[in-house]
């Protein structure tokens, strides 16, 4: 059941992430989380750094679709200044979105990573159906009021995957 839970790979935040190593991997498609794995939850728009990683990605031939549990007018404000598709609440951990995802992307299941911040709804959703997992540490230590039992439950899990040796992390990014 923990096994569930475990990513494919974890990095401190997208930017560590390898593109060349996506490639090697297969991976052509990345659906990925909003708050708190690209942006804070409480901020709008995407720094500099964060676009000149998405021109990057499409530069490299990457489809990319944010999958978010948030409000249609909170993904829109900031996927369309972008250009990039989204799928706005989303009912993270099941697994329609995702499909939905890759679907709009025309992508299969091997060549798409689900990247987030969160194991019980990003690692979680994207195991369930097969994605390549990828976690990140949160962009910000605080979280809005619906991700705070999240984290809540999140910390349970780390402790139960450490002990069982399924996962290494630093404990000051992800068990705070």
């Amino acid at each position: 059941m923990i096994d569930r839970f475990v990513p494919n790979q974890y990095f401190p935040s997208v930017f560590d992430i390898s593109i060349t190593q996506l490639k090697e991997k297969g991976i052509t498609s990345i659906i990925i989380d909003l708050d708190n794995t690209l942006i804070g939850w409480d901020m709008d728009e995407a720094t500099a750094e964060l676009k000149n990683w998405f021109d990057l990605l499409h530069k490299e031939g990457f489809s990319i679709t944010i999958v978010s549990n948030n409000s249609r007018h909170r993904v829109r404000t900031f996927a369309d200044p972008l250009g990039i598709s989204y799928i706005a609440r989303a009912k993270k951990p099941l697994g329609g979105s995702f499909e939905k995802a890759a679907s709009l992307m025309d992508a299969a299941t091997e060549d798409t990573a689900v990247i987030g911040d969160q194991l019980l709804t990003d690692i979680l959703g994207g195991n369930r159906r097969g994605f390549h997992t990828i976690l990140v540490a949160p962009v910000k230590q605080s979280d809005g009021a619906a991700t705070k039992f999240n984290r809540f439950m999140e910390r349970k899990v780390f402790k139960a995957m450490k002990r069982k040796g399924l996962m290494e992390w630093k404990e000051n990014e992800k068990t705070k």
